[in-house]
């Protein structure tokens, strides 16, 4: 498995002109890949409604349901602090690192031309932030001009939104990203689609399906809500240097 920092133009716009050019064919380029055991492809079903602390049938755990949390290694998680990752044959991980402070935002899992981007948050021990959540990003999108689509997917309430940008080129485009979250013990975890598999369920279903086995590590520390659970470079790519470390 190769780690690497996610490349700062990797944006969205990015991804869905790539898409364009390249629907229809694989990539042949050499893509590192994790080679371990395979995650099912289909995600989880749709949790039902409830707080945060109810109990959940499937991912994304919280510290508390997991064997391991303090030694991930052992039973082959990748530990980024606020997050532990299960590595996917055939999905990449990148972090995305903030430039000025060089501390890491977010998680992205890649796939081809598809990408999961992961972040975690403080939440009210009452739950429903994703509730909040999902309202803003909704009014923001359509105050940009954009479209928003609500939907019930295998995380529960979820939401699709287009919004128009500028590509690279200087052409026009829209631009949509799919974006899911799932309220636990004190956190939100959110997950943004982009690129093919925004709009095509085949393409996130290995994504989502990645998402489900995420142990969030919130911590003991007291955190306001929405503050972002800190996260960090794994420590094989922390002892090599941050741009990048082979983690086989």
């Amino acid at each position: 498995m190769i780690f690497r920092k996610a490349n700062p133009s990797h944006t969205d716009s990015d991804l869905d002109s790539r898409d364009r050019r390249r629907r229809g064919r694989r990539r042949d380029d050499d893509v590192p890949t994790w080679p371990q055991e395979d995650v099912a492809e289909e995600a989880p079903r749709a949790p039902s409604s409830g707080s945060a602390d109810a109990e959940r049938g499937h991912g994304p755990y919280d510290a508390s349901e997991v064997e391991s949390v303090d030694e991930p290694f052992e039973v082959g998680r990748i530990d980024l602090g606020g997050l532990q990752v299960h590595p996917v044959e055939g999905i990449e991980l990148r972090l995305q690192v903030d430039e000025a402070s060089q501390t890491v935002v977010a998680a992205l899992l890649v796939q081809e031309d598809s990408a999961l981007e992961l972040r975690a948050f403080a939440a009210p021990r009452s739950g429903g932030l994703w509730d909040d959540i999902r309202r803003e990003i909704a009014s923001e999108t359509t105050r940009r001009g954009g479209i928003v689509t609500e939907a019930t997917g295998p995380f529960g309430d979820e939401i699709k939104v287009m919004v128009p940008t500028r590509l690279p080129d200087g052409q026009q485009a829209t631009q949509a990203s799919r974006i899911v979250g799932v309220d636990g013990p004190r956190w939100l975890l959110r997950g943004t689609l982009i690129g093919r598999a925004a709009n095509e369920p085949e393409a996130a279903g290995p994504l989502l399906a990645a998402m489900a086995q995420v142990v969030v590590v919130r911590g003991r520390n007291p955190m306001a809500p929405r503050d972002m659970i800190p996260l960090r470079l794994p420590d094989a790519a922390r002892q090599l240097g941050s741009d990048g470390a082979d983690l086989r």
